[in-house]
């Protein structure tokens, strides 16, 4: 049992709480600190090393490797038609949640922004809508890769993808390539996993030695209306989802858990994506559907994200004191839509759209300097919420195809 990758991971969540509280009850400097986030600093960065490479060759490998551009667009319209349904379904999660709960009443806002929140704030003046269109293409392959901007990889691999498969019988060789490239990356991935509990136990101790147990019970209305809210979207929309495509629940559980559970230690959808990638394959969703819905998923398909803004939002304007009517509270869902969509390679994307939408909506700005103190915990939440939310899309956009197999390898092997 404790060879199982989940159950390590867990004992190393365990673990760094563990530490993370002894350290903050001695007293450790901000030197100390920093050493102790070393190995979760390396962990993430092989990680990191590994996604650019993989989202290149596995999107060449779906798109080129198909019998037709009409099979990649029919492909691609879905996942966008199933993308905006369920986001736009998790946006109203979020409102309704926070509309129930009510947890901005009573809370006061600090009287001034910190340096946080002051340059998250900043961060999102620069993001006007012509500058997140200029975004999207990016100016250097390298230089997307070198920074992990997601959206522009997908987009340079798309329209190369493209330009091999019309090359036809002289693409196969570069098809080939990228296949193998992708191959030796899963097993590169597979010895950086082997780091997994301690980079997550690192990670843990860190964030509980520099701010305190306290942290786990700051503003605790807003966190478990949040994590309430999470369960809802799951078992209200995406566990009927799975249940209407026909999926087998328990086995996609299995197979999605590591990946979330990743996803959920580090607050990073980075260090889940190469896993996702291997177990939703194993699961029986082919290469060429997990290779093209998985990061596109990434860049357009938050959902915890988009749930936790909507909640945000509201809960901001009712620590302010201010009251917004259904039709502010649906133009605020559709801005959001909007706004949310390819920023996930902006550092702390959730806040940086959450202060914009703030200001569009003439809400004070002191509100992210608020959420700060909690916004790790909530990340964790809406990260991992994001990988499973990206995994299921994969086996239903399989589904929707017709090439989710009838008995998948799952039946007989586990991940």
């Amino acid at each position: 049992m404790l060879r199982s990758p989940t159950v390590q991971i867990l004992l190393g969540l365990v673990l760094g709480i563990g530490i993370g509280i002894w350290v903050h009850g001695a007293g450790a400097d901000a030197n100390v600190l920093a050493w102790l986030n070393v190995p979760s600093r390396i962990f993430l960065s092989l990680i990191k090393c590994i996604v650019a490479p993989l989202i290149v060759t596995m999107l060449v490998v779906g798109i080129a490797g198909a019998s037709d551009l009409g099979s990649v667009g029919r492909l691609g319209l879905r996942s966008f038609g199933y993308f905006l349904v369920v986001t736009s379904l998790a946006l109203v999660v979020g409102l309704v949640a926070v509309n129930l709960v009510q947890p901005g009443v009573g809370v006061a806002l600090p009287q001034e922004s910190t340096t946080g929140a002051r340059e998250i704030t900043a961060n999102a003046a620069k993001l006007t809508a012509q500058q997140h269109l200029i975004n999207i293409v990016p100016s250097s392959v390298v230089k997307a890769a070198a920074d992990n901007e997601v959206l522009p990889l997908v987009v340079f691999s798309l329209m190369f993808a493209v330009a091999v498969l019309l090359l036809r019988e002289k693409g196969k060789p570069i098809v080939q390539l990228c296949e193998a490239v992708a191959e030796a990356m899963f097993v590169f991935t597979g010895f950086v996993m082997k780091l997994a509990p301690l980079g997550v136990a690192a990670a843990i101790a860190e964030a509980i030695g520099r701010s305190g147990p306290e942290v786990l019970g700051n503003l605790a209305a807003l966190v478990l209306t949040l994590y309430g809210a999470l369960v809802a979207f799951l078992l209200l929309v995406l566990l009927p989802i799975a249940l209407w495509a026909r999926l087998p629940v328990r086995s996609f559980c299995r197979y999605v858990r590591e990946p979330a559970l990743l996803a959920f230690t580090t607050s990073s959808s980075e260090s889940a994506l190469p896993k996702a990638l291997e177990n939703m394959e194993k699961f029986g969703v082919p290469r060429r559907i997990t290779s093209f819905v998985l990061p596109l998923g990434y860049s357009f398909n938050l959902d915890g994200s988009t749930l936790y803004l909507s909640l945000a939002a509201v809960f901001v304007a009712q620590a302010a004191g201010q009251s917004l009517g259904l039709g502010e509270q649906l133009l605020l869902m559709v801005t959001l839509l909007l706004s949310s969509k390819g920023v996930a390679a902006v550092p702390r994307a959730s806040l940086v759209v959450l202060a914009g939408t703030l200001a569009s909506f003439h809400l004070p700005l002191e509100g992210i300097a608020l959420i700060l103190g909690v916004d790790v915990l909530m990340d964790m939440a809406r990260t991992s919420t994001n990988v499973i939310g990206n995994c299921l899309a994969s086996a239903v956009m399989a589904r929707w195809e017709g090439e989710f197999p009838a008995k998948p390898a799952h039946e007989t092997a586990g991940p």
